[in-house]
């Protein structure tokens, strides 16, 4: 994993972090965000340690809420839950989140079973289908791309790369990934699925 791969919390490093964004944070010696981004870091490692440690069925309700849990557990309180009952300005709509997971689900099954698209398409449709349905407050796009991975190797593939091996600095590779995730919504999956095994 690369540094890139945690969210953007924005360029500076050392600044502090206001009392809302330390809302249900777990660690109290967290002040900034240089010190947030290194505790999830973290916390994200040992949850890809626990992923692949045995085979999982990435396409199980549960194993997504556990790994997001397991993911960020350690350092936010609400790791594992849904987003609550106000509207984002990103993702469904909150009330519908648990109706839309189910039918990326069954859609990812189908699509495997019947081999509609490729492997590697599957696991790339699924992980942007994730993104747009943002169930959880944050790590949306990690978990998206974990997810993406198991189901990857599921379908007897390769882990993806997302972007490790364009030679640019991080803000210019998570650049080509937002790029890739806006064509995608416009029904253009090829350059995600290009960034995918970048």
């Amino acid at each position: 994993m690369t540094d890139w791969l945690a969210d953007a919390q924005g360029d500076g490093a050392a600044t502090p972090l206001t009392p809302a964004e330390r809302e249900g944070l777990i660690p109290t010696y967290i002040t900034n965000r240089a010190e947030l981004n290194e505790a999830e870091q973290l916390n994200i490692l040992e949850a890809d340690t626990w992923a692949f440690r045995r085979k999982r069925d990435v396409l199980d309700h549960g194993l997504l809420v556990s790994l997001h849990k397991r993911m960020l557990g350690k350092v936010w309180r609400w790791a594992g839950a849904f987003s609550g009952e106000v509207n984002r300005r990103i993702g469904v709509d909150y009330w519908l989140i648990e109706a839309e997971l189910r039918q990326l689900l069954d859609d990812v099954r189908y699509w495997a079973e019947n081999q509609t698209f490729p492997p590697d398409e599957i696991a790339v449709r699924f992980h942007h289908r994730l993104v747009v349905i943002h169930p959880f407050p944050n790590g949306n796009g990690r978990l998206s791309r974990l997810a993406s991975d198991l189901l990857a190797v599921q379908l007897g593939q390769e882990r993806f790369t997302w972007g490790r091996a364009i030679l640019v600095e991080a803000a210019e590779t998570r650049r080509l990934y937002v790029a890739a995730l806006r064509a995608a919504d416009m029904h253009d999956i090829g350059p995600l699925l290009a960034f995918a095994r970048s």
